[in-house]
C-alpha cells in the first residue's frame, strides 16, 4: 500500500500536524508502508525518509491570513504538467489524504472526479480534518450574522462532496461535519480518531529541586512562587486573553506569588506580551519557541500547573505533553480536549477567569486530589502514545481501500455516514414556502 498526504499546515514551528506526519512516517516505515507527504516551502525539493517514505516540498508563497505559514495555492495543480500532478504521476499513491480546507480541497475534488487528464490515478480521496472552518473564520475574520451559514455551504459543497471518505481528530472537530454529510446519494464515512503524544523523555522524573531552582531564576521568580505553565501558539484561535485574566484574579484574590510561563511563538505574540504587561507585569515569561526536546521536558516537569486556555481546541497536543510529565492540566470543559481529559485525571472547568483560578488553586493545593489525577493522567497519556495512534490510522487507510474493492469486510465501521437526500411533498412545501416568505419580505 502507498499513501499521498498532502497538508498546509506545516512550518518550522508547527506542534499538532507536524507531529502527526512524523509519527506515522516512522510508523509506515516500521509497517512497510509507503507514505509520501507534501508540503509548503521555499522551493521545490525531495527528501527520502527511512526506507519506505519522501517528503516533497513544494515551492509555496507565506499565507495572507498567517503568514508563518506557507500555502500550496492551486495553480499548482490546476494545469497539466503543474508539481502536484508531477508528484502523483511519478508516485501513484493508492490513497490520497488532504488536510486542509481552503485550497488543497480542490485538488482532492478534482482527482476524485478524474478532470485530472495527464494523470492516469484513482486512489481513495480522504478528507482530514484537524480543525474547525467555523473557529477559523470567527478568530482571523470575525463572526457575523452571514458567517454561519457561508461556512456551512462552504463545508457542504465546497469541503465534504469533494472527498470519498473523511476523518476527524476528535468528535468536536467531527461534529462541523455533521450537517455537511447530509443529502447526498453516494454514502461517505466520517471516522474520529484522535491524535496522540509524543511521550519519549517525558517524565515526573525530571522534577528537580536544582532544576526547578534555575527555571524560577530563569524566569525571575522566587522559588516558593507558583508556576503556571501554557505551550503552545500564540495565535489568535487560541483564546489567550484567559491567560492574563487568569493571574491577574489569582493575584487579585488569592495570596502568594503567581509566574505564568509561556512556551511558544505566533502571529499573536505582540499582542498577547502587551496585554501580558498591562494586566500583570513582570510576573509573566515568554520564552519562546524551544527546539530543544530536553529543555521542554525538564520546563513541563518543574512547574505546577499547565493552563490550556482555547474552549475551541480542535485536539491539543501540549496538554496531552503536559499529562505525561506528571503535571496537572486545567482546561475548558468543552473542546477536543475532552477526547482524553475528563474530572479524573484533569481539572476540567468552564473558561472564565474565576473557574480557572479557583481550579489552579484546588490543584496547587489539595495534595491528595492533585497526586489521585496526576496519576490517572500518566495512564492516560501512556494509552495516547504515538506509537498506538499512527498504527490505528494505517490501519484505518487499510480498511479504506478494503471498501474500495467491496470484496472484503471492513474491520472498522464509521462513527457517521452522510445521508441520502430526502424530497417528499413536506420539503417541497416547506422550500417553496421559504421562497415566497423571502419574495414577499422583499416588496
Amino acid at each position: 500500500m502507498k499513501s499521498l498526504h498532502l497538508t498546509n499546515s506545516w512550518h518550522a514551528n508547527s506542534g499538532g500536524i507536524a507531529t502527526f506526519y512524523r509519527s506515522l512516517m516512522e510508523a509506515a516505515d516500521r509497517r512497510g508502508h509507503s507514505m509520501i507527504l507534501v508540503i509548503p516551502g521555499e522551493k521545490d525539493e525531495v527528501e527520502n525518509i527511512g526506507s519506505c517514505g519522501r517528503i516533497y516540498r513544494v515551492s509555496s508563497q507565506p499565507a495572507p491570513v498567517n503568514r508563518d505559514y506557507r500555502l500550496i495555492r492551486p495553480f499548482s495543480y490546476l494545469g497539466r504538467g503543474t508539481r502536484l500532478r508531477q508528484i502523483l504521476r511519478s508516485e501513484h499513491p493508492d490513497l490520497v489524504e488532504v488536510c486542509d480546507k481552503y485550497t488543497l480541497n480542490y485538488f482532492a475534488g478534482m482527482l476524485r472526479a478524474g478532470l485530472m487528464g495527464d494523470v492516469d490515478c484513482h486512489p481513495v480521496v480522504v478528507g482530514l480534518s484537524c480543525e474547525r472552518m467555523d473557529d477559523n473564520v470567527r478568530a482571523y475574520l470575525g463572526w457575523n450574522r452571514l458567517a454561519p451559514g457561508l461556512v456551512r455551504f462552504y463545508m457542504k459543497w465546497l469541503y465534504f462532496s469533494l472527498f470519498d471518505h473523511h476523518i476527524a481528530n476528535s468528535h468536536y472537530t467531527a461534529e462541523e461535519l455533521r450537517p455537511a454529510s447530509c443529502g447526498y446519494r453516494i454514502q461517505r464515512g466520517v471516522w474520529i480518531r484522535p491524535m496522540g503524544v509524543d511521550c519519549r523523555g517525558l517524565s515526573p522524573a525530571h522534577r528537580s529541586p536544582a532544576v526547578r531552582r534555575a527555571l524560577c531564576a530563569r524566569v525571575s521568580a522566587a522559588e516558593h512562587s507558583s508556576l503556571l505553565l501554557y505551550v503552545g501558539r500564540l495565535v489568535p484561535e487560541k483564546n489567550l486573553r484567559l491567560l492574563t485574566e487568569t493571574l491577574s484574579e489569582l493575584h487579585t484574590r488569592s495570596g502568594g506569588d503567581w509566574r505564568l510561563i509561556v512556551v511558544g511563538d505566533g502571529i499573536g505574540r505582540d499582542q498577547f506580551l502587551a496585554e501580558s504587561e498591562r494586566r500583570a507585569p513582570a510576573h509573566i515569561a515568554w520564552l519562546g519557541h524551544l527546539r530543544n526536546r530536553s529543555e521542554l521536558a525538564q520546563i513541563y516537569a518543574n512547574c505546577d500547573v499547565f493552563v490550556h486556555p482555547n474552549p475551541r481546541e480542535p485536539f491539543g497536543i501540549a496538554p496531552l505533553e503536559a499529562m505525561a510529565s506528571g503535571l496537572p492540566l486545567i482546561a475548558p470543559d468543552r473542546g477536543g480536549v475532552l477526547s482524553y481529559a475528563n474530572s479524573s485525571n484533569a481539572w476540567i472547568v468552564r473558561p472564565t477567569r474565576q473557574a480557572f483560578a479557583q481550579a489552579i488553586r484546588e490543584a496547587i493545593f489539595d495534595k491528595h486530589l492533585r497526586q489521585c489525577r496526576i496519576a490517572n493522567a500518566l495512564r492516560t497519556s501512556e494509552q495516547f502514545r504515538w506509537e498506538n495512534v499512527a498504527n490505528t490510522f494505517l490501519d484505518l487507510y487499510e480498511d479504506m481501500l478494503r471498501l474500495k474493492s467491496g470484496n472484503e469486510v471492513p474491520r472498522f465501521h464509521p462513527d457517521f455516514v452522510s445521508t441520502p437526500p430526502v424530497i417528499g411533498p413536506s420539503t417541497l412545501v416547506r422550500f417553496t414556502g421559504s421562497i415566497l416568505e423571502r419574495l414577499l419580505a422583499n416588496r
